[in-house]
Order: C-alpha cells, then structure tokens, then sequence
C-alpha cells in the first residue's frame, strides 16, 4: 500500500488560524504502538532541543498513532508518559489480533483491483467480523493514557473511516465523539483493534482516509509531518503550494528498533528511544522553519 498515491479528500474548511506570527501545521501520522513511542520520543526530543511548544501549534492533526500522541500533546503535553507501555493501567491487556482478517485486509487494500471506496467498506466489514477485543477495552486503553479525558481547548483534529460507508469523518471537540473515542476509533486498523461506536455508527482506522492526513493542515506557512510508517508505506502527500514542509520519518536505526511488528509491545522502549536520538539531527531545521519572520 503506497499511502502517497491515495487522493486526499477537501480539507476543512473555515476554520480561523492565528493572524500573525508563524502559521505551523504538526502532522502526526500513523505507526501502531513502535509509531506511539517514536513520535512521542521525537516530539519531545525536538521540543528540548529547540524550545519550541509544539503544542502550540496553529493546526495539530494527529492519525492512528499520531491521535494518541496528540492527544497527550494537546493536553498536559507530558509526553514522558509515552515513554514506556503501562499494561498495569490497561494498555496493554486486551490486545489481540485476528491473524486471518488481518490477511484479508491487506490483501484487499494491496491490490483487488476494487476502487477504493468498495475497498474501505469491504475493510469495514473485516474489521466489524474480526476478533480483537471490546469496544470498551478499547476506549479504555486510550483513557488510561491522558491525564483527562476531555478534550483540549487548542487545535486537535482525530480522523476516522466510517466501517460501513468508507466515509471518513473529523473529530474534533465539537464532534459528537470523546476524546478516548476518537482516539480508539483512529487507532483501529481492522483485524488489530475493533471498530469503536460513536453516535450507532462503527468507525475504523483514520489512515485509511489519507495516510497521514496531511491535507488537514493545509494553509500552513510551515507543515511539520512527522510518519512513522513513512519506510513502508511512502511519504504521505501534502497539500500542493504549501509553504516549507519539514518531513520526519524513521531512519534506518529505528526502522531496526522497530522490529518487524509494528504493533509488538517488546518495541516501544527502542523506538521511543529512536524518536529522542533522531530529533537533534531534525531539531535545527524545525527551528528555522518556525521562527518568526
């Protein structure tokens, strides 16, 4: 699957950014729990070695992965609390993945011939059939990674699929779902994770809108996207003119640390230390890039 290849969809619109100063997109995308602690890592990595708050962000969108580091980011900003798997507080109990529906959907996103749309519901309904789990495991996981359970007052958009339509929907805090929710639902790539229910409709993982979704920070003077799935699924494209695009993705010692499953929990130590070594190298030019003028 070339993630960059796929057509975004319209980014949203009439939503006021900041009139002055840097106007700076943070794209967070997807990874399964390596891509947790690498961006976590990274992010606060650069946020020492620059000074810069990437909390404050004028657009912070943040996709699977990304969603569960965004959302920490956006709120108490304590990304330590990313920077090891805590199965005594419920992540870690509860996973399991359905090896045959998992198959499926590869083989139906890799390569059926099906336009995308019949795709997505045909995903949907692996994803709706598959056994990983409970709903409420789920949200449940999520919540035990923020210090609340609101949603933040800054900028934080969570994309999700709906499982039976392929239409994908933005969470937002005016959106109908929580906070853990949305995290959940963006989380949920079939045959990993079930589908998580908001307002009777089953929703599935954000990256099978647009890899990572880098259209929903479109008008940025500065796109930072950072992809932790970038060395097997290519660069997500970004919205044509943008300003400077800064772009993270794993090098070749994380993609080592990382393991050959994304999802293993036995990764997230290394990645997370992945994340820390590879922000000095990226840490200058997100300082050029989000310096005023």
């Amino acid at each position: 699957m070339d993630w960059s290849s796929v057509p975004t969809l319209p980014s949203l619109g009439g939503r006021r950014r900041k009139p002055a100063g840097p106007r700076v997109g943070l794209v967070l995308g997807a990874g399964g729990i390596a891509g947790i602690a690498w961006l976590a890592g990274a992010v606060r990595a650069l946020q020492e070695h620059t000074g810069w708050e990437a909390s404050t962000a004028d657009i912070l969108a943040g996709t699977s992965a990304g969603a569960v580091v965004g959302a920490v980011l956006a709120g108490d900003g304590d990304l330590e609390r990313l920077a090891a798997p805590r199965p005594a507080a419920g992540l870690g109990g509860g996973v399991r993945t359905d090896p045959g529906k998992l198959a499926e959907v590869l083989a139906t996103l890799g390569g059926t011939g099906l336009d995308r749309a019949e795709a997505l519901r045909r995903v949907g309904q692996l994803a709706i059939a598959a056994a990983t789990g409970t709903e409420d495991a789920a949200v449940a996981r999520m919540r035990s990674l923020l210090a609340t359970a609101h949603w933040p007052d800054r900028p934080l958009l969570i994309p999700a699929v709906d499982a039976e339509s392929g239409e994908p929907v933005i969470w937002d805090r005016h959106g109908q779902a929580s906070l853990p929710e949305a995290m959940a639902a963006s989380t949920a790539f079939p045959g990993t994770a079930p589908p998580i229910t908001v307002g009777g409709r089953r929703y599935i993982d954000g990256a099978l809108r647009a890899g990572a979704n880098a259209d929903l920070a479109a008008g940025a003077r500065v796109l930072i996207v950072a992809e932790p799935a970038a060395h097997l699924f290519g660069p997500s494209s970004v919205p044509a003119g943008e300003g400077t695009v800064v772009r993270l993705a794993p090098d070749a010692a994380a993609v080592k640390a990382f393991g050959p499953d994304l999802s293993a929990y036995a990764a997230w130590a290394p990645a997370y230390q992945a994340g820390l070594r590879q922000a000095a190298d990226a840490s200058s030019r997100v300082t050029r890039s989000c310096a005023p003028g």
